[in-house]
C-alpha cells in the first residue's frame, strides 16, 4: 500500500511562495514510496514536490491514481486539465481549505451590487491605472476594456512582426483559426489553470464574477484578465515570431518565463486581496469548522 504522511497545514507553502504550475501529457501519476510520481509514456519516472508546486496541468494521454488525487489536495496543489495542444481549459479540482473567510468576503462583495461595481472598477485600474472610472458602471467598463484591448493586441502584432487581423476563432474547431489565434487560447488557457489553482487555494468562489458573468469559471477570467496583458498576450506573439507553427510546446515554455519575470504567483495573492478591501467584510461570528473538514493533524 502507498503510504503518504499528510504534512502539516503550517509548513504548506503559500501560493505567493510556491513554484509555477508543472505541465504533464502522455503519462501516470501515482504514490508510491511516500511521494507523488509521475511516470511518463517513455519510461522516465519524476518525484512530484506537490507541497511546493501551484499545480500540476494535465494534458492529453495522463492517468492520475486515486491516491495521487489525495495527496495533492492533502498538499493544497490543484490539479487542472488542458485539452489537446493547451487550446482548451476543460476543469479544475477544488483543493480544501482551513477555512472558509475569504469565501464569505467574495460573496459578501459580489451580493452587494455597490460593492460589485467597485470592485469592477478597481480591477480596470489594475490594467490602466491611468484612466477615470468614477461613476463608470459595468457595461460601460467592458467597452472601454474592449476599445483597450484591441489597442494593445495591435501593438503587439508590430512590435513582434506578427499579422494581427483580429481575434477569431471557433472553440467547436481550433482548426480554423490562425497561428496567432491558436496561440493566443493556448496561452491563456495554461494562465486560466494558474489563476484557478491561486483563487481555490485562497478560497475565493470561482463562479461568482464581477466583469465576467457567464459560465462556472467567470472570477478565474477576472483574476486572470489582470495579467493577460504582460503574460499571455506577449508570450503568444513571441511565439509565432519565432516558430509560426508552434504547436503550443514554445508558447508555453515563453509563457512560464513570463510569469517568473512578472512575479505574478508572488503578486496575485496580494493583489486579489486588495481588490476587496474594505468591501464584503464576513461577519465576526466565524462558524466553527465542519467535522468533516480536513484538519492538518487528521
Amino acid at each position: 500500500m502507498p503510504i503518504f504522511e499528510r504534512p502539516p497545514l503550517e509548513t504548506l507553502a503559500p501560493a505567493k511562495d510556491r513554484w509555477t504550475p508543472i505541465y504533464l501529457e502522455h503519462g501516470r501519476i501515482e504514490v508510491d514510496d511516500s511521494s507523488i510520481k509521475w511516470i511518463a509514456s517513455d519510461g522516465l519516472i519524476t518525484r512530484l514536490p506537490v507541497a511546493t508546486i501551484s499545480a500540476l496541468i494535465l494534458g492529453p494521454g495522463t492517468t492520475v491514481t486515486h491516491a495521487a488525487v489525495k495527496a495533492a489536495a492533502q498538499c493544497n496543489c490543484p490539479l487542472l486539465w488542458l485539452g489537446e495542444d493547451g487550446l482548451r481549459f476543460y476543469a479544475f479540482g477544488i483543493t480544501p481549505n482551513h477555512d472558509n473567510s475569504m469565501a464569505r468576503i467574495h460573496a459578501s462583495a459580489w451580493a452587494d451590487k455597490k460593492a460589485r461595481n467597485e470592485i469592477a472598477r478597481r480591477m480596470f485600474l489594475h490594467r490602466f491605472p491611468q484612466a477615470s472610472v468614477h461613476g463608470v458602471n459595468i457595461k460601460q467598463l467592458r467597452g472601454m476594456e474592449g476599445r483597450r484591448v484591441k489597442e494593445t493586441y495591435a501593438e503587439l502584432g508590430r512590435k513582434y512582426g506578427v499579422t494581427w487581423k483580429g481575434r477569431d476563432y471557433k472553440t467547436t474547431n481550433w482548426n480554423l483559426a490562425d497561428g496567432i489565434n491558436r496561440a493566443l487560447s493556448a496561452s491563456n488557457a495554461s494562465l486560466y489553470s494558474l489563476t484557478a489553482a491561486v483563487c481555490c487555494s485562497m478560497g475565493f468562489i470561482p463562479q461568482l464574477g464581477f466583469v465576467h458573468v457567464a459560465g462556472t469559471l467567470p472570477f478565474i477570467y477576472d483574476a486572470a484578465d489582470l495579467y493577460k496583458h504582460e503574460t499571455s498576450w506577449p508570450a503568444a506573439f513571441e511565439a509565432m515570431s519565432m516558430n509560426p507553427n508552434d504547436d503550443g510546446t514554445l508558447v508555453r515554455k515563453i509563457l512560464k518565463r513570463k510569469i517568473e519575470e512578472t512575479r505574478i504567483l508572488r503578486r496575485m495573492p496580494e493583489d486579489l486581496k486588495k481588490l476587496f478591501d474594505g468591501l464584503g467584510e464576513p461577519p465576526a461570528d466565524a462558524p466553527d469548522a465542519h467535522p468533516l473538514q480536513p484538519r492538518h493533524e487528521a
